[in-house]
């Protein structure tokens, strides 16, 4: 029998065979997750700046358009968590094979949809098969890369989800404006089927996974758990809330600058995603908030900065709305990274069905806000979109204060007990 020396020695020796920067296959596998990442935000929102055109194309509401967007987001998730689990089955390379491929083949089809229910139907099918891929490419990642590089690699994935959003959205806007809208969905498909060939031909074969068995039984009892969590269930609200705001804000803010007084084409309307690039910096930055601030403080900052956006945004003026938009980007990303990072640090058993809870919610957001930002929108104008992301902004205060208060009561009791002792 194997002493517990030669043990740790066979598992050091494991360890050292996974990747790290410079190694054979660590940049094949980044940017293999780079185009993945890239694909999945560009197909996930493509409708998102053409929702005007859809309208026009079909004489549909704002509303009723809106649903291109969110029954992708819904669709994604509702299926995020059983995917991630048969991912633990099947593998991860496979399962976000699969995922890209369904995705990419429904992405050709897309453009050529009759009417709004079968393209909404279509976007549906779409992101549920997105909904393999999130979870997937964090696991392999963390199985596969050295935890020292782990960061970098999941950054550049993250990354992708970022750049992938913004330029799918400029692709659609400007092929639109030229072509009409389904060309604009069309580059987007072309552009993802690039990605996912490219995908496919870089990701190395796993060598650190080891299937494991599907237990739904085990499976509910960890989710139920997660679910039971206060603290756990407080950050998905308000990932959830801080994704309301943004969907509303950024389904209906194409409605808004087509009209008067601002009747941008669609090709600048879709550049607005440029914004986007801000998220980016603000996500990379909410480490130094915390560090400086603590995690409700830089909640605070965040809801803030967003709340500053949102009203700086209902002006009759370009500079001010794009000033505005710049500050909801921010919060809204600072927001988002702070409350993902800490439900992976408060969850200390099943970490994957605890994100994959997470983005569920999320994705949840999406959709809500992206369905009431439009019907505000319709019933409203833009103060009613406004409205939507300034309750959904004071829920995130009030969830992030009872947070704050149920803290200070437990510390009470605990000084009480130890008192009593």
């Amino acid at each position: 029998m194997p002493s517990a020396s030669t043990k740790a020695g066979a598992t050091t020796a494991s360890a050292d065979t996974r990747l790290f920067p410079g190694a054979p296959g660590y940049r094949r596998t980044s940017l293999a997750l780079f185009a993945a990442g890239l694909a999945t935000f560009a197909l996930l929102y493509s409708t998102q700046a053409l929702l005007p055109a859809i309208s026009a194309e079909f004489g549909a509401t704002a509303s009723a358009a809106s649903w291109t967007v969110s029954a992708a987001t819904g669709a994604l998730a509702l299926c995020v968590l059983p995917l991630s689990a048969l991912s633990e089955r099947f593998g991860r390379r496979a399962m976000m094979t699969a995922s890209l491929s369904v995705a990419v083949a429904v992405a050709l089809l897309v453009p050529f949809a009759p009417n709004l229910t079968s393209l909404i139907v279509l976007r549906a099918v779409q992101g549920a098969a997105l909904a393999g891929l999130p979870a997937s490419a964090m696991a392999y990642l963390a199985e596969e890369v050295r935890p020292r590089a782990l960061i970098a690699a999941i950054g550049l994935f993250v990354a992708g989800n970022s750049i992938g959003g913004m330029s799918g959205r400029l692709v659609t806007g400007w092929a639109s404006q030229l072509w009409g809208w389904r060309a604009g969905l069309a580059a987007v498909g072309l552009t993802s089927l690039a990605c996912a060939i490219a995908f496919r031909a870089l990701l190395p074969k796993a060598r650190h996974f080891t299937p494991g068995t599907l237990d739904p039984k085990a499976l509910a009892s960890t989710v139920r758990s997660h679910l039971a969590d206060p603290l756990l269930m407080r950050l998905y609200v308000i990932g959830a809330l801080f994704m309301t705001v943004f969907g509303a804000v950024y389904t209906a803010i194409g409605y808004r600058l087509v009209e008067a007084p601002f009747s941008l084409p669609q090709g600048v309307i879709g550049s607005i995603f440029l914004v986007y690039l801000v998220g980016t910096v603000s996500s990379a930055a909410a480490g130094r908030l915390v560090g400086r601030l603590g995690r409700r403080g830089a909640l605070y900052l965040a809801v803030t900065t967003t709340a500053a956006g949102l009203l700086l945004s209902l002006a009759d003026a370009l500079a001010p709305v794009l000033a505005g938009l710049v500050l909801i980007t921010a919060g809204f990303f600072a927001g988002h990274a702070v409350a993902s990072s800490s439900v992976s640090h408060t969850a200390k058993t099943g970490r994957a069905q605890a994100s994959a809870l997470y983005q569920s919610a999320y994705y949840l957001g999406s959709s809500a806000g992206g369905t009431l930002g439009a019907v505000a929108f319709h019933a409203g104008g833009w103060a009613g979109t406004v409205l939507i992301g300034l309750v959904s902004v004071l829920g995130v205060v009030s969830v992030t204060l009872y947070g704050s208060l149920s803290a200070r009561t437990a510390a009470r009791r605990l000084r009480l007990a130890a008192a009593c002792n």
